[in-house]
């Protein structure tokens, strides 16, 4: 049973590891100056609201226990109760200039919504506004939008069943 838990644990923080670079990868790649646009011809051009950044990556685990364990002990990941804040630095500036939240859920987590998917991206946005009034031009439902003290929230799924976190963080 233990190599069956360390097997499936090792192939979900590669599936992890992976799709979060190909986020990355994704967020800032910039389109062709010939691609077309999604507005129509009569539309005023709008510039393309873009990600920012990743804000977190959060998972659900059969066994949230162990899977702690196992990014604790294989990948040096410390997290409390599931939960690490990564902090992250721009190159030649030493204060903190950001955050990357990794969480790990139990299985039956309502955090996702209704998505079946295992696997949730929380990205940064600039502004959260512009993006989300794109996404309702593309025909993307909103789900939800919450404001905090910290930042302001909205989710969606993609096409696949995938839920989407967007964070606008609050200014300083």
């Amino acid at each position: 049973m233990k190599r069956k838990i360390e097997t499936r644990s090792l192939l979900l923080g590669a599936f992890a590891g992976a799709f979060a670079v190909l986020c990355v990868a994704a967020a800032t790649t910039k389109p062709d100056a010939g691609a077309s646009s999604n507005t129509s011809a009569n539309a005023k051009e709008l510039p393309l609201e873009q990600v920012t950044g990743i804000g977190g990556v959060f998972f659900k685990a059969k066994d949230p226990k162990a899977m702690i364990a196992w990014y604790r002990n294989n990948l040096g990941i410390q997290s409390k109760g599931g939960y690490t804040d990564f902090t992250w630095r721009e190159k030649d500036h030493p204060e903190v200039m950001g955050h990357t939240a990794w969480r790990i859920f139990p299985t039956n987590a309502t955090y996702f919504g209704e998505s079946s998917s295992p696997l949730m991206i929380n990205y940064r946005v600039a502004n959260l506004d512009r993006i989300l009034e794109q996404l309702r031009r593309n025909g993307v439902k909103i789900e939800k939008v919450q404001d905090y003290d910290y930042g302001r929230w909205a989710w969606i799924t993609d096409p696949e069943g995938n839920r989407i976190e967007l964070w606008e963080p609050r200014e300083k």
